[in-house]
């Protein structure tokens, strides 16, 4: 992928491909995502997922909040890891 080339958009830094992990939160409710494979700025940290990467993330972490609603798990955080 160009990504891995690219410098980052918003300060120029090296991108660099790492598995990271992002919290959400949305009313008082916490979702947790783990094993995220992206491309992340060394310098400033702005991340970047393959194209359709983005759209995904938010359809899975969507669906961790409806979990976490219907179950009232919504005391502390939800947490999903991908394979």
């Amino acid at each position: 992928m160009r990504l891995m080339r690219a410098a980052c958009s918003e300060c120029g830094g090296p991108v660099r491909r790492k598995t990271i992990a992002q919290e959400f939160e949305k009313g008082g409710m916490k979702v947790r995502l783990t094993g995220l494979k992206a491309w992340v700025c060394g310098e400033c940290g702005e991340v970047y997922f393959q194209p359709g990467g983005a759209g995904k993330v938010a359809r899975a972490v969507n669906s961790l909040f409806a979990l976490a609603l219907a179950e009232r798990q919504h005391k502390g955080t939800l947490t999903a890891r991908l394979p």
